[in-house]
């Protein structure tokens, strides 16, 4: 790790942000304050549809609602993720590669990327990635009609990774268990959370699959 970027918190909970999934009359900021409060430790704020001046409007937004708590990264702009003072930057398939966006946000932000092959995966981690989100796993109404990648992709990229590994795709409590069972860190998530009646005790229920807590 280099001195002075921040480490992933450990049990790694990461709600992935689409404000279009909040119920009506809730905002973002308000939803992400609730799920931090129940144990969310990092939040990628991923709003395809802003341009950079919005996203750095609501990225600070939610720099404020953490209150340090957890740490925000933005997907794909490491441009915004530096004028708000995020913790990191989250790359996706046809985000810059690690190098070069290594070279916008500077050696003290964490970057992290999207896999969905062992190839993908093993290419970012030799590029420099910090950390790697694999899926889908599960079934998501995020990606309707794509075809998931199961727990399989998920135990081959984790025996061959250094670095931490979180699944996404489809993931709830019940499933987390078998999720760790394939090797990886934590998990990610976005409609368990986002669209939950009680975020916080949503993602409590998270942190104690995480810890081992329930079946």
């Amino acid at each position: 790790m280099i001195l002075g970027r921040p480490p992933l918190p450990p049990h790694p909970l990461m709600l992935v942000t689409d404000r279009h999934r909040c119920p009506a009359g809730r905002s973002l900021a308000s939803i992400v304050d609730h799920a931090v409060s129940g144990g969310v430790n990092l939040v990628q704020l991923r709003e395809k549809d802003l341009d950079a001046a919005h996203l750095l409007r609501l990225a600070r937004e939610l720099m404020e609602a953490l209150a340090g708590r957890a740490l925000l990264l933005v997907n794909d702009r490491a441009d915004v993720a530096v004028a708000a003072g995020a913790a990191g930057v989250h790359l996706g398939a046809a985000s810059l590669p690690v190098p070069e966006a290594r070279a916008v946000a500077g050696l003290r932000m964490l970057l992290g990327r999207s896999v969905h092959t062992l190839e993908e995966a093993q290419a970012s981690e030799a590029e420099g990635a910090d950390y790697l989100v694999v899926g889908s796993l599960f079934e998501t109404a995020s990606h309707p009609g794509m075809k998931p990648q199961g727990l399989g992709l998920a135990r081959q990229v984790c025996e061959t990774a250094r670095v931490p590994v979180l699944g996404i795709g489809g993931i709830t409590p019940e499933r987390v268990p078998s999720c760790l069972a394939a090797g990886v860190s934590g998990v990610a998530v976005i409609s368990a959370l986002l669209a939950a009646q009680d975020p916080r005790d949503a993602a409590c229920r998270f942190v104690e699959a995480l810890r081992g807590q329930r079946g």
